[in-house]
């Protein structure tokens, strides 16, 4: 479903601040895959999911979407094929319309515009639906703007819009870092569902090492730029952070000393 093949992505190439993020990176996820992607501070892990998203371009190697070439689309052109939750819940909506709304441009992302206006009262039974499944009661504030809403709310509402027309790959990219423990195991839980119900594949960050072992099928560690570590199945249920911190220094030959992740564990 995503295979990121030989893919290398330097900043401020030919400068004196020229720094490699991504260097010959390989990486297939299979149909149905949850894969949480975890590394220290400058790893590479956002970069590689802007790559994947088309927000950043790259100078060598491909990436493959569902088996269709999307290296040279622009953003805007994977837009149909991806769903995306970004760290800041005040990305992903619009804050001066209301939660409906929002629905609405979600449920019509990679369809044509039309002169037709207005949302359908079969769509707002079905987005209702779709928001009493969160249990937050936004079902009863449909017409409410999106700004009103709390940073849970509001990434769980993101989340929806997300999956809502089932995208080819889900990313999320350390979707909770900005929510209070509660909140963000609250967002997670969700995660699961939504992702667990649709079979979606996902590619997950987080700083969190005991979320990078909890959730997911697969955990892939990332180290200044390269893949370092990939594990899966019963190897990956039976991890505990003290053998993904042992198994890390093993692969990079350093101590890992990323503050947020050791103080979440």
């Amino acid at each position: 479903m995503l295979n990121i093949k030989n893919v290398s992505k330097t900043f401020n190439l030919g400068t004196v601040n020229e720094k490699a993020a991504l260097k010959n990176i390989n990486l297939m996820l299979e149909e149905g895959d949850f894969v949480t992607l975890i590394g220290g501070n400058g790893a590479g892990k956002s970069t590689m999911l802007n790559c994947v998203a088309g927000v950043y371009g790259v100078e060598a190697g491909n990436i493959f979407i569902d088996g269709k070439e999307v290296t040279k689309l622009p953003e805007h052109r994977r837009a149909a094929l991806i769903g995306r939750v970004f760290q800041d819940p005040m990305m992903g909506t619009a804050a001066s319309m209301g939660i409906e709304e929002n629905l609405a441009l979600a449920y019509r992302r990679g369809q044509l515009r039309t002169l037709r206006w207005g949302i359908s009262h079969q769509e707002k039974e079905l987005f209702k639906e779709l928001l009493s499944s969160l249990g937050l009661g936004l079902e009863n504030r449909m017409t409410d703007k999106v700004g009103l809403l709390s940073g849970g709310q509001r990434q769980a509402l993101t989340l929806v819009m997300a999956t809502l027309i089932r995208p080819r790959i889900l990313l999320l990219d350390e979707h909770t870092a900005a929510l209070d423990p509660k909140t963000a195991d609250k967002v997670l839980e969700l995660s699961d569902h939504f992702i667990e119900e649709s079979g979606l594949t996902t590619l997950m960050v987080t700083h969190n090492m005991r979320h990078a072992i909890k959730h997911g099928n697969r955990l892939v560690m990332m180290h200044e730029g390269h893949i370092i570590l990939d594990i899966k199945g019963e190897e990956k249920m039976n991890l505990t952070v003290e053998d993904l911190m042992q198994r890390f220094g093993k692969a990079s030959g350093e101590e890992f000393a990323n503050d947020r992740a050791l103080l979440s564990e």
